[in-house]
């Protein structure tokens, strides 16, 4: 079987599993990973970029390279290398936890209880939530739904496409540094600074990818390419920055402003602010917003499968439409 099916019929298999069961329970890989990242910390670190490159290398490459090894070692049994396929997407992607953390804050602050939601919100995200109140709880897991949406499912996807088994464990492995090292604590500002952009860097493509499909299934197409055009540079993170923007337009709300992060306050630029409703993000958006995220995580997976397919069909010599016109031509 040829590579591109064994990442079609797998990825489907893990995407639906996700959506099924959601994260493994017990003995989750990416926890895993964590550990075994935080124990290479405690021997490489010092307050050093070359440090935080050589850690980021021995993590990141390391996760992949073994993946590259499982991924050889059953190349020769379809079945298995599709079970391998399926049982590391599903590791990896969060599609289903995510929106259950959302729903579950969301029916917090429909009951109103204000302090149950606080009290979930860090299960979902790193913001201060004794500084928020219900509509501010409500804007971060917005933002953190749209942003997730293309950290948890969408930039997982787009990689294994390009790179089959090895290409979703990197992915997973550089974004969860990024999660351990990567912020502006005095501890990782130089030694995480190579996961961080390492992070930037293959979180582009997941992102723009994200942001298209938000505009497509969002039922504001307009507004959702108009708030990213206007707005989305604004944002402190490249990646960040097009994917809230577009989901606050596809949405139609306003997001950004400030909010407590890490032991500070950031004023971030307002989002869909020409267009977006004028009144704070409400409970009911959180909603909203899982609907659109289920929508774009289902949509990419058919772009990724539709584009692995067709590259796979070229790599083998299989004829395609321009060569058929081709062909016809010269008879």
């Amino acid at each position: 079987m040829r590579a591109d099916r064994v990442f079609a019929y797998g990825a489907t298999a893990g995407l639906v599993a996700d959506r099924l069961l959601g994260d493994p329970r017990r003995g989750h890989p990416v926890a895993g990973f964590g550990r075994a990242a935080a124990a290479v910390e405690r021997r490489l670190w010092q307050d050093h970029r070359g440090r935080g490159a050589l850690h980021t290398l021995v993590c990141a490459g390391g996760a992949a390279g073994a993946a590259a090894l499982a991924a050889r070692a059953v190349r020769r049994s379809p079945v298995v290398a599709v079970a391998l396929t399926a049982a590391v997407t599903w590791s990896v992607v969060g599609g289903t936890s995510l929106g259950r953390e959302a729903r579950t804050i969301g029916a917090a602050l429909d009951a109103g209880d204000v302090e149950a939601a606080r009290e979930r919100l860090p299960h979902l995200c790193g913001r201060d939530p004794q500084a928020l109140d219900g509509p501010g709880i409500a804007r971060a897991v917005v933002e953190s739904v749209a942003e997730n949406t293309s950290d948890a499912v969408v930039g997982a996807l787009v990689w294994g496409a390009l790179g089959g088994v090895p290409g979703l464990v990197g992915f997973r492995a550089v974004n969860t540094l990024d999660a351990m090292v990567g912020h502006r604590s005095p501890r990782h500002r130089r030694f995480g600074w190579a996961s961080a952009r390492l992070d930037d860097v293959v979180g582009w493509p997941g992102a723009r990818l994200t942001a298209a499909l938000a505009v497509v299934a969002g039922g504001r197409p307009g507004q959702a390419v108009r708030a990213w055009r206007a707005d989305a540079g604004r944002h402190p993170s490249p990646n960040a920055g097009p994917v809230e923007a577009a989901f606050a337009g596809a949405l139609g709300v306003r997001l950004g402003g400030t909010l407590a992060y890490g032991g500070r306050v950031e004023h971030r630029p307002v989002l869909n602010g020409a267009e977006g409703r004028a009144v704070a993000v409400e409970a009911g958006d959180i909603e909203r917003a899982v609907r659109l995220s289920r929508r774009v995580g289902v949509l990419a997976l058919a772009v990724c499968v539709a584009g692995r397919l067709v590259t796979g069909r070229r790599a083998a010599g299989w004829p395609t439409a321009t060569h058929v016109i081709t062909d016809r031509g010269r008879a």
